[in-house]
């Protein structure tokens, strides 16, 4: 049909976003649950395959495309937004709701997008609408974080521009297929994606910037942004080589900075890294199975990961604070809060019967049928430091460990609704994985549950709790301590801060001895000036009118002599 590009969920969910400015408040929480619903009902009903197509100045674009890969992902979001909207019921902020809306619209949009241009355009609009999430919060320190998240996120998009535009003056295609690294624009594409996808020495605007939104806010971000760029080098750069050693990286590295950290979430924002990681890898190794675990454990991330921002924003909203040195024994105050935070712990940790086991297993399971056993070791020891930095350390500091005194009321009604159901689909899919396996891009071919995997990893996780505990017995245990922790953020907060303050101290000193030699030398000038038109200079002396004429006879005569001879 002409008009196949209005049945895209994409533009009913941004619709509602705009109408969502206007709308009374109180119709803003259900606005935020039926949109996305009505939205995965529309997704479930549309064919696979190209729809959309719009030709504009001579350009061919698909706006619509859904098939294996497109469709977990959208799937997904929908599930994501629903879930979000739940949990934010309550918010009255007409600016959160309409840019929750917005962002959840465009991140949809762009993993059905099927060209390069129309990607751009939900990827730039998936920037803006997710900042004001960010400045919502209304503090200044959120704005200056908003500020450097956007010109972040801008940067990426227009490094996407760039390498579409590079990659279409070669090929004359915008197709948005498989485009490796060797095609034209590449690299830039690459870089693009891997700004979003916070790859190493590219991630701090993760770090800086989820902690600082309001609490439904970072349950929102937490969904879309990097799974966003997950699936984009799913689809552009699958089976690169790179991915698997960026991906390990990206899986060991936060391990060390979540430990000590103090603000529980930016621990988990740490954690977001860390799992990010595991998708990096499956994408990387680019076979049916790793990039069926890298969209299962998108799939699955998304779920915990947002129970887990769940938890710690009840936590906000009820204490006011997520510093793990400013919390404890909530779990008499909060106890269902309690509760699903601790299956989210479960279940990111990979705990059998929780959903972490189903999906994560099939990557390493993927790297070790590659050989890549170095990537697999590093793996299982990001699998293991998991349990330690989101499968205790949030659930254990926030609501046991010592009485910080706090009594507060519980969660209200939707956000324990929306983690109650959160936490059911952690479990669900642990327990009966295959509708989750049903509607990955390939067939599957995979029992997670074998005797040897569930040893393997029970055995893991005991090691992993056992080491925890004789560090915190033994007082080993990073203490939790108010402090801003720097990882390489302490480049440009640091070191570019200090390099340039001895750069223009240098240049200072530079500019101050060129001017006193100068000086000097003006000095000199004038020195040998006066000696020689001051008072008593031989210039300032009178002459006699003889002298004069005899002077003026012998420049006369050697004006007479060079003329007749020159």
């Amino acid at each position: 049909m002409a008009n196949d590009w209005l049945m895209n969920p994409a533009l009913l969910m941004m619709l509602a976003g705009l109408l969502a400015i206007r709308l009374p408040t109180k119709l803003l929480g259900p606005l935020a649950v039926v949109t996305p619903t009505l939205g995965l009902l529309m997704l479930c009903q549309l064919p696979n395959g190209e729809q959309g197509i719009v030709s504009l100045y001579g350009l061919t674009l698909t706006t619509l495309r859904v098939d294996g890969l497109s469709f977990v992902w959208a799937v997904i979001f929908h599930i994501a937004a629903i879930l979000a909207g739940l949990y934010a019921w309550h918010v009255k902020d007409r600016m959160q709701q309409s840019a929750a809306l917005v962002y959840a619209g465009a991140a949809i949009g762009a993993v059905l997008a099927g060209d390069l241009l129309t990607l751009f355009l939900y990827w730039e609009l998936t920037a803006i609408s997710s900042v004001l999430l960010i400045w919502a919060n209304r503090t200044a320190r959120a704005y200056t974080v908003g500020l450097r998240y956007l010109v972040i996120q801008v940067i990426s998009g227009l490094l996407l521009m760039a390498g579409a535009i590079v990659h279409y003056q070669a090929t004359g295609s915008l197709a948005f297929d498989h485009l490796g690294l060797d095609s034209p624009g590449g690299w830039i594409i690459f870089l693009a994606f891997g700004i979003k996808c916070a790859f190493p020495l590219l991630h701090n605007w993760l770090q800086d910037a989820y902690p600082e939104a309001t609490a439904t806010g970072t349950v929102v971000l937490s969904a879309f942004t990097t799974k966003l760029a997950v699936y984009a080098l799913a689809r552009g750069f699958a089976g690169e080589d790179i991915l698997i050693t960026i991906g390990a990286v990206m899986t060991a590295f936060p391990i060390f900075f979540a430990v000590i950290e103090n603000d529980l979430r930016r621990v988990l924002s740490y954690s977001l890294n860390n799992q990010l990681g595991f998708m990096v890898v499956g994408v990387g190794l680019g076979t049916e199975l790793a990039l069926n675990g890298a969209a299962a454990h998108a799939f699955a991330h998304i779920l915990y990961k947002a129970l887990l921002f769940m938890s710690m924003g009840a936590v906000l909203l009820r204490v006011g604070t997520v510093k793990a040195s400013e919390l404890g024994g909530l779990y008499k105050s909060m106890p269902w809060t309690t509760l699903f935070c601790i299956i989210g712990g479960m279940s990111i940790s990979a705990f059998p019967l929780f959903s972490g086991f189903v999906t994560k297993s099939m990557i390493l399971t993927a790297a070790a049928a590659e050989h890549q056993w170095l990537v697999w070791t590093v793996l299982l020891f990001a699998s293991a430091g998991v349990l330690d930095h989101s499968g205790i350390k949030v659930p254990f500091f926030s609501f046991f460990y010592h009485d910080a005194g706090h009594r507060v009321k519980e969660a209200p009604w939707n956000m324990l609704l929306a983690m109650g159901v959160t936490a059911f689909l952690c479990i669900a899919i642990g327990v009966w994985p295959e509708p989750l396996y049903a509607i990955l891009p390939f067939p599957v071919d995979y029992k997670p549950y074998t005797s040897y995997h569930i040893i393997t990893q029970l055995q893991l996780l005991m090691f992993a709790a056992l080491a925890f505990c004789v560090l915190i017995r033994k007082g080993w245990y990073p203490e939790e301590i108010r402090s801003t922790n720097l990882d390489f953020d302490w480049v440009y907060r640091r070191l570019l801060p200090a390099v340039v303050k001895k750069l223009l101290a240098w240049m200072w000193r530079l500019d101050s001895a060129v001017r006193a030699v100068a000086m000097k030398a003006v000095h000199a000038v004038i020195e040998k000036v006066a000696q020689s038109h001051g008072p008593g200079g031989v210039m300032s002396r009178n002459l006699s009118t003889g002298t004069m004429v005899s002077w003026l006879s012998v420049f006369l005569a050697l004006y007479l002599f060079f003329s007749f001879y020159w």
